[in-house]
């Protein structure tokens, strides 16, 4: 039986979360929205690429949340958009009772999910999802890092004109301006990227990969990035899946990892079959040390706002 995954919301992202999961015929998809019409044409408009693509996968557009029952994953992508001048923070009481219901909705009807969030700010988002669902901290999980850490890679690659595949590393910390690059775990084909780019040539990388979201939505002008989160979500939803016990950056809940306590960041972890299986702890330098902690700090500014 093929697994089954639910959408929250049809815009851009999450539409083409569900095109990616169709062409890899990953799962069947059900895209559920507030809109009527929308999740429901999008999804007909998919179906009837199968023949074309080669795919056999089942995709329903729905306004009800009955249909979405016993999903193995729901990916929460709805909420309003950033616009330019718009920090993720802006974003905060906007999003929150639109993840705090759809969740809610969600979780009654698929309660053995995993969740994946995407809606921002998403680390904040992610903590609502949590609280409102009651499900244990491995199944709640954020799309951040692995976002982050491809633009990170994407320009030390341009950099360095070199293929994409040959640059690893990672990005912790919270989706957003205080986010943690570490060039020390950076490696190209094995070469440490510290011996191949100066160090003024990778502050500005940093820097470019911090404001990499607002980047891409200065330049569009009307809504926000869709085709690499999109990717992002699927990469990790694969890795469930096929129990690959994939290590990658996700926003994760804290309980003492890291010396942070009762938040999501950002940090390398284990996902398989029951969704984050091990925290990955790594030795910080001091000076990486207080940067995750500031970057968890926003944080924690974020989820007392709206108490969760």
């Amino acid at each position: 039986m093929r697994k089954k995954v639910t959408v929250i919301g049809s815009g851009n992202v999450g539409a083409t979360v569900a095109q990616r999961l169709a062409d890899r015929q990953l799962a069947d998809v059900v895209l559920v929205d507030i809109l009527e019409g929308v999740p429901q044409g999008k999804g007909l408009d998919m179906l009837e690429a199968g023949p074309i693509e080669g795919y056999d996968v089942r995709i329903i557009g729905t306004n009800r949340y009955e249909e979405t029952a016993s999903s193995n994953v729901v990916v929460m992508t709805a909420g309003f958009p950033r616009k330019p001048g718009m920090s993720r923070d802006d974003l905060l009481k906007a999003n929150h009772d639109v993840v705090k219901s759809a969740i809610s909705e969600a979780a009654r009807h698929s309660p053995q999910a995993i969740l994946i969030v995407v809606t921002n700010p998403l680390d904040a988002m992610a903590q609502t999802a949590l609280r409102v669902s009651g499900f244990p901290k491995h199944r709640v999980l954020g799309m951040a890092g692995v976002l982050d850490t491809a633009r990170y890679r994407t320009f030390i690659a341009e950099a360095l004109n070199v293929s994409v595949q040959n640059v690893q590393g990672f990005v912790l910390g919270g989706h957003g301006d205080t986010m943690v690059p570490v060039p020390r775990y950076t490696t190209v084909a094995g070469i440490p990227v510290t011996e191949l780019l100066p160090k003024d040539k990778l502050e500005a990388i940093i820097t470019r990969t911090r404001n990499g979201g607002a980047e891409i939505v200065n330049l569009l002008k009307a809504g926000s990035a869709y085709y690499a989160p999109s990717a992002a979500v699927v990469e990790m939803i694969e890795a469930i899946f096929q129990d690959r016990k994939k290590i990658l950056p996700c926003a994760a809940y804290l309980e003492g990892e890291y010396g942070i306590q009762g938040l999501f960041v950002g940090v390398p972890v284990k996902l398989g079959a029951r969704g984050i299986e091990e925290i990955i702890e790594i030795k910080l330098t001091a000076e990486e040390q207080a940067a995750l902690r500031k970057s968890a700090e926003g944080v924690k500014q974020l989820v007392s706002v709206i108490g969760v």
